[in-house]
């Protein structure tokens, strides 16, 4: 591969202004790159506009900008054609997570960027060298899996497919760390990454506990909270076992894996609420109902949980320890 631009001269471009595009987008403008926004659904990009705003008064208002709004949405282009992308050496597809829409995407995409630009997917789980099919340069195709909100939260994994080459995938690396996040790389395309292999095995337990009547929706969601939600945002899985004695948890495992969920198809508590049209927050029906007052709420507080606990998770790096014997602190 060529040498690729500095972190900060990188224009990027974004296809898809729904929410995780919108964040995206906020993400980059705040690092300082120039970023070209566009949707295939002409409606979705004056919405998109509004909600990149939004996030900017928000992200000023929380203390997270160094300067004025206005100084970072200078740098937004909105877009009216897949040709406006021409120039951008990096483009972050965010479109609806199906593998038509986003053939056709990429198709369009790769008809108009140089050969050398990386094109990147934010898909939850299609695997990417299904997709590096839709590109004529897929050494140049990786996945980028964001979580929203991506302008607060730390989490990026960068996802190889088959063909893409190891080193534009360690430059998405060392851009992400430039984007403040805790990056994983996925070496070996696999199907839902790392992050979502992880969790949805504790969605596949958590719908069984309550299809047959373990626990309460409530009560899994506490156990959650207080167990995973207390240790995992500063050790994970792996240092937790560290921490806590190994020999204990494969005494356990003999135990519990074989009573463990193996279904290979969603179960009918989780059928029976979206046969019925429900679809959780969005339209106030799902595992619990939402007024609409009670669903501004909860996104109002979410927002301001994410800046809070984004500032936490900074006092807590995966290195910390390392600083600290560095620099000869001991706690």
């Amino acid at each position: 591969m060529t040498n690729h631009p500095q972190p900060t001269e990188i224009q990027i471009g974004i296809v898809g202004l729904g929410l995780m595009g919108c964040s995206i987008s906020t993400c980059l403008l705040i690092a300082g790159h120039k970023v070209t926004a566009f949707d295939p659904i002409q409606t979705n990009i004056s919405a998109g506009e509004k909600r990149i705003h939004d996030h900017f008064q928000t992200a000023r208002e929380k203390g997270l900008l160094d300067k004025h709004p206005d100084d970072y949405l200078e740098n937004l282009v909105l877009a009216d054609a897949y040709e406006d992308l021409k120039s951008c050496q990096l483009i972050i597809e965010s479109v609806k997570e199906d593998e038509s829409i986003k053939a056709e995407v990429f198709k369009a995409i790769d008809a108009v960027v140089s050969p050398e630009a990386l094109i990147t997917t934010n898909t939850s789980a299609i695997p990417i060298s299904k997709l590096q099919e839709y590109v004529s340069h897929p050494e140049r195709f990786y996945g980028l899996h964001w979580m929203e909100p991506a302008h607060t939260t730390r989490f990026l994994e960068v996802i190889c497919g088959d063909r893409s080459d190891m080193k534009g995938a360690e430059y998405l690396y060392s851009l992400a760390v430039f984007w403040q996040k805790e990056a994983v790389l996925v070496k070996k395309d696999i199907r839902g990454f790392v992050a979502n292999r992880l969790m949805y095995a504790m969605y596949r337990e958590a719908l069984y506990l309550v299809e047959g009547d373990y626990a309460s929706v409530e009560d899994v969601d506490r156990a959650c909270r207080n167990v995973a939600g207390f240790f995992i945002p500063m050790m994970g899985v792996f240092r937790w076992m560290d921490f806590t004695g190994i020999g204990s948890y494969r005494e356990v495992m003999k135990e519990l894996f074989p009573t463990l969920s193996n279904a290979t198809q969603p179960n009918e508590l989780i059928n029976r609420i979206v046969d019925n049209g429900g679809n959780g927050i969005f339209n106030g029906k799902g595992f619990y109902e939402y007024t609409e007052e009670e669903r501004k709420i909860w996104l109002e507080t979410y927002t301001r949980f994410s800046y809070e606990i984004r500032e936490l998770a900074l006092k807590y790096p995966a290195d910390l320890v390392q600083q600290q014997l560095a620099s000869g602190e001991k706690e």
